[in-house]
């Protein structure tokens, strides 16, 4: 079985899960019963001054079926006392000597940093991590999102936290930012140890249409909130990448955004994460999700032949290019399987309203549309496929004017139905590579 053990920043942890600073890591009673079920790390929700928080909080959106596709919250920091989370700590860190706690911090002056940062460190945290993320509440106040979108400002406050820290530090990043790269580079300028991204995405959730006040509705208001789960996945992913890609980074990654199973952890680690936070997903199904993480994560590297977790970390950066460097010769063509096929058409719909014209239906040849790259008919396949399903109602892909944009096998409801099947070719051909030689120009310009 692969090892799962990491070290972050000199901070061990058994695995690389951890509980993000959110709801889910707002007492020491929550953490303890997640490190009882397997996780190896939390980040304490938020400490600073105590705040107070609105009744009415979350707003979700559901898409089919799915529950929560994306959670928006205006939560903020803990509203406990300081000393009382710190009392809690220290009993976490008594009784779990070996997993990680990190130290989530968002205060002002530069002597509350250094007040903060030595309480919570006498607690025995192994870590902190400062809050330059929160889109809500805390910004209106100088704080959060408004001093992780400041370069300048977030590289001073960072290095007043190395200043007077003893342990790691860590800067959690906000995702409402022009330039991950920039506010990035300024924090490790600054000091900082390692990085956290992303923070919640500053949203709103939806409108109440009977009273027309957006949601969460707090009486006859509302507030923008911080969105997460699995939808912002794809945008926690591309952060990630372009902050493990950088030279000028350079400090391990905790990667937050969506996480809600192995394969979802496994591709934040591909993308050059060491530890992955969770939210969303144990606000939704509870600690329990972890041992299926473990168990998923353990069974795929077994199966890749890795012994560590480490060995799979970053192996997925080197293949994130800018889209310069793509092989414009590289081709791939939708192929239809006649016996999966249910005949729903989906596929024939998708092609012509929304893609390029090249999937048709029925045993006569068919007239492309007008704009088409190849003259004369799309001629049918022979023989003509008879599926065991759908009958004479399975699509057929006109191959010649397929430009293999993947549409009809997302929208395919039958997996493996629809492939994408590779065309051979002898060379490699970038866009950077006809700018290098000249051959940029394409027919039809703006001045012809």
């Amino acid at each position: 079985m692969a090892d799962l053990s990491i070290e972050f920043a000199g901070i061990k942890s058994p695995n690389p899960f951890w509980l993000a600073s959110a709801p889910p890591a707002n007492t020491g009673d929550q953490v303890m019963r997640a490190f009882d079920a397997g996780w190896g790390g939390a980040v304490w929700k938020t400490l600073g001054d105590p705040i107070v928080n609105t009744s009415s909080r979350f707003g979700g959106i559901d898409y089919g079926p799915m529950k929560m596709m994306g959670l928006n919250n205006i939560e903020l920091i803990t509203d406990r006392p300081l000393e009382v989370n710190l009392r809690e700590i220290r009993e976490v860190k008594k009784r779990y000597p070996n997993h990680a706690v990190i130290a989530s911090l968002m205060t002002q002056t530069k002597e509350d940093w250094k007040v903060l940062i030595r309480r919570v460190e006498d607690a025995g945290c192994d870590g902190l991590e400062l809050n330059f993320g929160c889109p809500h509440g805390m910004c209106e106040r100088g704080m959060g999102s408004s001093v992780g979108q400041e370069p300048r400002l977030a590289e001073e406050i960072t290095s007043w936290a190395r200043e007077y820290a003893k342990t790691p530090v860590l800067v959690k990043l906000t995702a409402n930012t022009g330039d991950i790269v920039e506010i990035a580079e300024a924090v490790v300028r600054g000091g900082a140890h390692g990085l956290s991204l992303i923070n919640t995405i500053k949203s709103i959730i939806g409108v109440d249409l009977d009273r027309l006040v957006p949601l969460p509705r707090v009486g006859n208001a509302a507030t923008n909130g911080g969105y997460c789960g699995p939808a912002v996945k794809p945008i926690a992913l591309q952060m990630v990448a372009a902050l493990a890609r950088e030279k000028s980074i350079g400090v391990p990654i905790s990667g937050i955004g969506g996480i809600g199973d192995w394969r979802d952890a496994a591709e934040f680690i591909a993308l050059g994460s060491t530890s992955v936070q969770v939210c969303t997903a144990v606000m939704h199904y509870g600690f329990r999700i972890v041992r299926d993480m473990i168990d998923g994560l353990s069974s795929y590297l077994d199966a890749q032949g890795m012994k560590s977790v480490n060995e799979l970390r970053g192996r997925a950066v080197g293949a994130y290019k800018e889209w310069g460097d793509l092989d414009l010769n590289y081709q791939v063509v939708a192929a239809i399987d006649s016996q999966t096929c249910i005949g729903c058409q989906l596929c024939v719909v998708a092609c012509n309203d929304g893609a390029h014209q090249c999937i048709f239906t029925g045993r006569e040849e068919k007239a492309r549309p007008t704009h088409a790259h190849t003259v004369g008919l799309a001629k049918p396949p022979s023989p003509f496929p008879i599926g065991a399903i759908a009958g004479d109602r399975v699509p057929w892909v006109d191959e010649p004017e397929c430009v293999g944009c993947n549409l009809c096998q997302l929208v395919c409801p039958v997996t493996g139905c629809i492939t994408m099947r590779e065309v051979p070719s002898d060379s490699v051909d970038s866009w950077n590579d006809r700018v290098r030689d000249g051959r940029d120009r394409i027919p039809g310009g703006i001045h012809e």
